[in-house]
């Protein structure tokens, strides 16, 4: 028998940054390097998309150029091995999960390897730079093709699918995230007044401790190993 029936996993910017990802929030992170309503939202692409493709260029050649880490090596294992059900939701727009091997993902905020074109909403693969004239391999205009990430504004992708599985997971785990990012800040909680067992794998308390009945604080690559041994049994 599975300790737990359902398992639903949130992770964020902390698990990618022992690859080499810079995070988000985190003093010397890309907020504190860039403005997100210059780079990161449909304002900035109406108002000057070179600019907004050319940050996501940088973003996808660094991608490209890492690998996944003992963390997301752990997650792909217990996808694959945990008896019960497992449900990895991801914030991070990077391949890195699916890298290590996990089959069956949420990306609620995107995916960097992917572009959509702003007219039709056609998404394709995606792996050299944006650029203002390119034209729509699916509609053929022009200066429409954007990365296709959330930004901030948008909803996030999957979202019926994703508070689905928040009803029915006995145990939410959130690895990595700062907790003030919204709609996924809320996750934990929505978990927890439902009954599930709510744990933080972080390497510090996020802004959403108290909603989490267990906290294990440290490096991702080896809290989340550890952690996912424990839930197999190993």
């Amino acid at each position: 028998m599975a300790p737990f029936e359902h398992v639903v996993i949130l992770t964020g910017a902390g698990l990618s940054a022992e690859s080499g990802l810079s995070t988000f929030r985190d003093k010397g992170g890309i907020w504190s390097k860039y403005r997100i309503e210059d780079v990161a939202s449909p304002e900035a692409f109406a108002r000057d998309p070179a600019a907004v493709l050319a940050f996501y260029n940088m973003r996808r050649r660094t991608v490209l150029g890492v690998q996944p880490n003992a963390g997301h090596a752990a997650l792909a294992r217990l996808e694959a091995d945990y008896p019960g059900k497992v449900t990895i939701v991801t914030q991070n727009v990077d391949p890195l999960h699916e890298r290590a091997g996990t089959k069956d993902l949420i990306h609620m905020h995107g995916e960097i390897l992917k572009a959509r074109c702003a007219h039709c909403g056609d998404a394709m693969r995606w792996e050299d730079d944006l650029t203002t004239d390119l034209a729509c391999r699916a509609c053929g205009k022009a200066g429409g093709l954007r990365p296709d990430v959330v930004w901030f504004g948008e909803m996030p992708y999957d979202m019926d699918r994703i508070h689905a599985a928040l009803e029915t997971c006995d145990l939410f785990v959130s690895i990595g995230t700062s907790g003030t990012v919204y709609p996924a800040a809320g996750f934990s909680a929505k978990a927890l007044s439902l009954g599930a067992h709510t744990v933080e794998l972080n390497l510090e308390p996020s802004r959403r401790r108290d909603m989490f009945v267990e906290a294990i604080h440290g490096k991702a690559s080896e809290i989340v190993p550890a952690y996912v041994a424990r839930l197999l049994g190993r």
